[in-house]
């Protein structure tokens, strides 16, 4: 899906070798307190309730097709539906426009949710900012947000990255810290609120979660990717539809692809032949478990996924693939390990200048606490580790050049711990290692 302009594009997927020998950089850097965080009460000025009967809450975007000309506009009323209307005008026309969506409600186990609004306004103008209001009567309320620039392959772009949230008061560190950045879109790599490790998967933690996110998702583009604790299948309290919150809450504009219910493979082979990379420059995966990974946490999870994928994203030529899953930060540098089978016993990971960097970006700050514990040596493909919580963004410059960087909390302010310069797969495909790999 492009995101905006063609620039770029991503690719957001649901769901780690590792081969002990010298690698990277381990960072020196220890967090001063390394029990778990701790989760923010309910009353936390965070969560803040709107003031007004049946006021809108919860606000979120997304892009809404593949070039950034729409976008779904979503919230939650409590007390009644109330309006379905989103008013929307641009800051360089006095003219209002209207659009009407859908409203959604669901229940889990003893959880009813309140009415679920989503609404796509379309043929919006790129580069332009936008202002709407939801509600109804004396209770609405009004944000704003900028479109995408327009098509084109050298147009620069920057996104926020951020995996894992949670909402303890290390995950208000790491959402303020990555509004204070420049980022203009958020690519977020799964496992949102973690109301499903509570009692009964408490889904009033699901409403105190989009609440507390709103102060940057409704004014910016929030990209979504499932993770496990999107998942809420739980057969001991009679859920058996999994992705229950999550698909009611979050839409994604997947009908804009027109592949609607294929599984994922097929989805993804017919999807990567059509991005032209004459118009569309970088091309950028998301997925919640990382297929590189040197931390004694999910270690190869995501190795049969990797096995059936990989050849696929070394193919397209896949710039940069962005994961979560594990709480810390991890970066790799150009490896495949495609040759891999079950006879030939080889299963190195080597060099290869045609993959894409590996970043995992699972340190927001959620209840869960930090993956501390590293398989050691450090392995050859892993550049730079840290067990620590922050944000990541990736400034793409042009068709050429993109960088990157990990800000990492520091318990109090950002810092920059980590950064490199990534060279387009398609357009500059140099080797742009930052450690040797034998």
């Amino acid at each position: 899906m492009k995101m905006g302009n063609s620039s770029f594009v991503a690719i957001a997927l649901l769901m780690s070798v590792v081969v002990l020998c010298n690698g990277g950089k381990t960072s020196s850097y220890v967090r001063k307190l390394i029990q778990n965080p701790v989760d923010m009460p309910l009353d936390s000025d965070a969560f803040a309730i709107p003031p007004g009967y049946n006021a809108p809450q919860q606000v979120h975007i997304t892009q809404g097709d593949h070039v950034g000309q729409a976008m779904i506009i979503s919230w939650v009323t409590v007390d009644e539906p109330g309006s379905n209307e989103v008013i929307y005008w641009s800051n360089s026309s006095l003219q209002n426009f209207t659009a009407e969506g859908e409203v959604f409600t669901y229940t889990y186990y003893n959880y009813t949710s309140g009415f679920i609004h989503h609404t796509n306004i379309t043929n919006l103008e790129f580069n332009t900012t936008y202002f709407y209001v939801v509600g109804i009567g004396n209770t609405t309320r009004q944000f704003w947000f900028t479109t995408p620039p327009e098509v084109g392959i050298d147009v620069p772009y920057t996104f926020g990255i951020i995996g894992d949230l949670g909402q303890t008061f290390d995950s208000n560190t790491t959402l303020t810290h990555y509004q204070n950045s420049n980022g203009s879109t958020l690519l977020y790599v799964g496992d949102l609120s973690y109301a499903d490790d509570y009692p009964y998967h408490d889904n009033v933690r699901w409403d105190t979660w989009g609440r507390f996110t709103e102060r940057s998702a409704a004014y910016q583009p929030w990209i979504w990717t499932a993770g496990n604790h999107e998942i809420d299948f739980d057969l001991q309290i009679g859920e058996t539809q999994s992705f229950k919150p999550f698909s009611n809450r979050y839409h994604t504009p997947y009908e804009s692809s027109q592949r609607t219910s294929t599984l994922q493979y097929k989805w993804l082979t017919t999807e990567l032949p059509k991005i032209d990379r004459t118009e569309t420059s970088w091309l950028i995966v998301l997925m919640h478990a990382p297929w590189y990974n040197s931390y004694y946490s999910h270690y190869m999870e995501g190795e049969p996924m990797r096995v059936v994928f990989e050849s696929l994203f070394i193919k397209y030529k896949v710039d940069v693939v962005f994961a979560g899953h594990v709480h810390a930060y991890e970066r790799s540098e150009r490896v495949s390990n495609d040759k891999y089978n079950i006879t030939n016993g080889i299963c190195t990971p080597v060099k290869d200048i045609s993959a894409p960097v590996y970043i995992t970006n699972g340190d927001g700050g959620n209840q869960e606490g930090l993956s501390i514990n590293m398989t050691q040596p450090q392995p050859s493909y892993s550049a730079y580790r840290e067990a620590s919580f922050g944000h990541g963004t990736l400034e793409i410059k042009n068709r050429t050049h993109a960088f990157y960087s990990w800000n990492r909390n520091q318990d109090g302010y950002a810092v920059e711990a980590d950064k490199l310069w990534l060279f387009n797969r398609y357009w500059n495909p140099l080797d742009d290692s930052t450690t040797n790999i034998p």
